[in-house]
């Protein structure tokens, strides 16, 4: 039976439906475990596609056995990014350290992850792209739900990916919908309110983009500090381009109007960096070209709920921990699993309840890894990045961990629904 059949008014009655709000990592594996506890899911995306590029992200401790268990683990081995040295840089670009990168992110070499983001993003895609419904161009315009469906209507260009079943319909009636829409989730704020309420800044902004590799920098990152400002160069292998990485504290969080406003972006960024020495000027020169400039806050989203009626958040939607912890990603895979193996049973309410109070605690202890103005890395301060320079300089291991570490202190539940045949695990 296709696909298409399943979606069919009528054809399965029984089976029940998902709408999922967003091909991000989050929702890429929501998808995939909803898939396999027997949902018909159905993906909506603004973009035109998944999103390819990005900064690489780590994945780390429960979320390992995430990716393990969707049979994408040695696939994501192969890509791994083999990050040597990290070198620290003054203000006048003279080195303070060079050390090794796990001994800076509290990374173990040989298990821990770090790939491309679009890479992450191809194997997740891969692993669900035929058994799921993606309508690329297509957004969530409005929701409206009872006790026992929610009511969808669409805008956008519906252009269908890889599988098909859409025809054309403006709206749609689903048992469950997910908001894995990111940190500005347009579903969070449809049905829990506006942003502002949820959303914890931590005193910096940054951009992210790549760039041409002018200093021949291999399987290597460099960092140039002041206080308050730096300014990153990440060569993930020794090819012509490398990722450019800005971040700087502002005391204040921009207007969150005025900040989306991609040329108030942008002057933030060039007026704050105007005197910045070392490579920057060429930097900022580069960041004036790019195609894929991202520029943003350093926040978090924390809320007393996820879930209202049959609508759930999951990933940065619900829980965005900030670039900071090292942790969105892995949250973003662990809140996926989590919440479809809760709703894998008959009632929905009952499997929301239980995702939060099984996932929250993990959330937290991840997301209170940083303070507000507490970035290590990135000191605000003269003596505060004196203080850090000196721990570089004499870096050779971290401390041990006291206790589970933060992204391993959860442990998966098993599920196996009836009538579906679970993917081999891959090493």
């Amino acid at each position: 039976m296709s696909h298409t059949d399943l979606l069919s008014r009528g054809s399965v009655p029984h089976r029940r439906t998902a709408l999922i709000s967003g091909a991000s990592i989050a929702g890429l594996a929501t998808a995939y475990w909803l898939s396999r506890c027997g949902y018909a899911v159905t993906v909506v995306e603004k973009a035109s596609a998944p999103r390819s590029g990005g900064y690489p992200v780590d994945v780390r401790g429960t979320a390992l056995e995430v990716v393990r268990r969707m049979g994408i683990l040695r696939q994501l081995r192969d890509v791994q990014v083999d990050l040597r040295q990290i070198t620290f840089l003054d203000g006048g670009g003279a080195t303070v350290a060079s050390v090794n990168p796990h001994a800076v992110v509290g990374s173990v070499a040989g298990r821990d992850l770090e790939v491309r983001r679009g890479d992450l993003t191809a194997a997740l895609y891969g692993a669900v792209r035929d058994d799921v419904e993606f309508l690329f161009d297509t957004s969530v315009d409005t929701l409206d739900q009872s006790d026992h469906h929610v009511d969808v209507v669409f805008r956008g260009g519906f252009r269908e990916g890889s599988r098909g079943g859409f025809r054309g319909d403006r709206s749609r009636t689903f048992d469950v919908v997910v908001g894995a829409d990111g940190l500005h989730s347009r579903t969070r704020a449809a049905v829990f309110g506006a942003e502002e309420q949820f959303h914890r800044y931590l005193g910096y902004c940054f951009a992210v983009f790549t760039m041409r590799n002018t200093l021949g920098l291999s399987h290597e990152t460099v960092m140039w500090n002041v206080p308050g400002r730096a300014a990153a160069l990440y060569a993930v292998d020794d090819g012509d381009e490398v990722h450019a990485f800005l971040n700087f504290a502002h005391a204040k969080l921009p207007p969150f109007d005025a900040f989306r406003d991609p040329d108030a972006q942008r002057d933030l960024v060039v007026t704050t960096f105007a005197d910045a020495g070392w490579e920057v000027p060429g930097v900022l020169a580069a960041m004036d070209e790019a195609d894929d400039l991202f520029i943003d806050v350093v926040s978090q989203i924390r809320m007393d709920r996820w879930s209202s009626g049959r609508v759930a958040l999951v990933g940065d939607a619900a829980y965005a921990p900030s670039f900071l912890t090292g942790q969105g990603s892995s949250l973003a895979l662990v809140g996926a699993y989590m919440l479809a193996s809760s709703l894998a049973g008959p009632d929905a309410a009952a499997g929301l309840a239980a995702y939060e109070h099984g996932t929250r605690a993990f959330v937290r202890r991840n997301q209170d890894l940083i303070g507000e103005g507490d970035a290590k890395l990135f000191p605000t301060t003269a003596p505060a990045l004196e203080r850090r320079n000196d721990m570089l300089r004499g870096l050779s291991t971290l401390p041990p961990t006291q206790g589970q570490p933060a992204h391993s202190c959860l442990a998966l539940p098993d599920f196996a629904p009836h009538g579906v045949t679970a993917r081999s695990p891959g090493r």
